[in-house]
């Protein structure tokens, strides 16, 4: 029988976990209450942390580094997680150190398995503990430090909360036709679009916002088997990852492909910026370039020529490593909305050193291919040009 999962340290956190699932009870649901802390629990927990911990370092609780105890935790409890198959939703609470052990194993979870976790954390930058999963974080208002006529409210909350997804839970469903990722910016919207209704119904469009989270999530479900195909059009996420933006994949961007053989489809859309917060967040060593103002609050640079070339080599790199085939697509009137013909970031040079970077880098051979085109990255000749790559490769 299946159970909704309680987590927390009972060291630090007993009174609030004991009350989150005697809620969870009291819908009709089964709890079970999980240890993660690393010193004595303040109640009895169903799990303990010495279960727990057997799934990561040996000696785990017998340290005396909080730090390095709670990270140890961390990699334990999704250990842990993963060898289950009785989990029908989890809900956790924390501070700081029990939000990063908690979610670390929410991460393991599939997408629609539900997961809420209250944590101190939630009105911040949640970014490291979401991950590229779906972990509903919700605020807990006042500290967890004993419950009082606030916390009784978060917590009852989140007790129906997870009761309710977990009565009915939405999973992924099997394909039934092949899944393919395409990443998008608003300043590739228009080829995007384009792509997407040359797809019709044959296939299934999964389309990725390219601000970090959208790479690492689309290949992510590369890695899982959810996504069989990329368009990957937009690879501008490259640029804020080595030129230190606000919105990189990391370095791992582009690695699926050389773990998965799947079919690829890509260009250089957006490589012509690098993104920033408000113009007062900018970097004081970028403070004589290039700059548009997409908002407010969103400020975009433009890449330099030597920039551009690393950027091409980079991405030129991880090609090279690439087990399924591949064309790249080179739109050599402009690679965004903002370069292009008497655009704010019209810059042939900067471009002519990314495609030249690229095709001087790679390795290419009948399987991985190049395609320069002589048009705009948002003309339509560019979707088409695309879709031909794309029923090549995928034919």
């Amino acid at each position: 029988m299946k159970r909704i999962y309680v987590v927390g340290t009972a060291d630090t956190k007993g009174e609030e976990l004991a009350f989150l699932a005697e809620k969870i009870r009291a819908l009709g649901a089964d709890p079970l209450l999980v240890d993660v802390g690393i010193r004595a629990p303040t109640i009895p927990p169903e799990v303990g942390a010495a279960d727990v911990a057997k799934f990561g370092p040996p000696g785990l609780l017998e340290g005396t580094d909080r730090g390095v105890a709670v990270a140890g935790m961390a990699e334990a409890f999704a250990q842990f997680v993963i060898t289950r198959d009785d989990i029908a939703g989890m809900v956790g609470i924390g501070g700081g150190g029990g939000t990063s052990i908690v979610t670390s194993g929410m991460r393991k979870l599939p997408i629609g398995l539900p997961k809420v976790m209250v944590s101190t954390l939630a009105s911040g930058d949640v970014g490291p503990y979401v991950g590229v999963s779906d972990i509903v974080m919700m605020p807990s208002v006042t500290d967890l430090a004993g419950l009082n006529r606030i916390s009784r409210v978060i917590l009852s909350n989140a007790a129906l909360a997870v009761v309710a997804m977990s009565a009915n839970p939405t999973m992924v469903e099997p394909a039934t036709k092949l899944a393919v990722g395409l990443t998008m910016f608003g300043v590739t919207t228009p080829a995007v679009t384009q792509i997407v209704e040359l797809l019709t119904g044959a296939v299934e469009p999964l389309v990725f916002h390219a601000t970090g989270t959208g790479g690492k999530t689309m290949e992510m479900l590369v890695d899982s088997g959810l996504v069989g195909a990329l368009i990957d059009v937009t690879t501008t996420e490259v640029c804020d990852y080595l030129l230190g933006g606000v919105l990189p994949a990391g370095p791992e961007r582009l690695d699926c492909l050389s773990r998965r053989p799947v079919p690829y489809v890509g260009s250089v859309g957006a490589c012509d910026m690098v993104n920033f917060w408000a113009p007062e967040t900018v970097p004081p060593h970028y403070a004589d370039r290039l700059f548009y103002a997409h908002n407010a609050n969103v400020t975009l640079m433009r890449t330099s020529a030597d920039e551009c070339r690393a950027i091409g080599e980079w991405i030129g790199g991880k090609l090279n490593a690439a087990t399924g085939p591949v064309r790249f697509l080179l739109p050599l009137r402009g690679v965004s909305a903002l370069d292009i013909e008497g655009g704010a970031f019209r810059d042939a040079e900067a471009d002519a050193e990314l495609f030249e970077a690229i095709e001087r880098t790679v390795q290419w051979t009948g399987d991985r291919q190049l395609i320069r085109l002589d048009c705009h990255i948002n003309d339509p000749s560019f979707a088409e040009a695309a879709m031909r790559a794309f029923h090549e490769i995928t034919s």
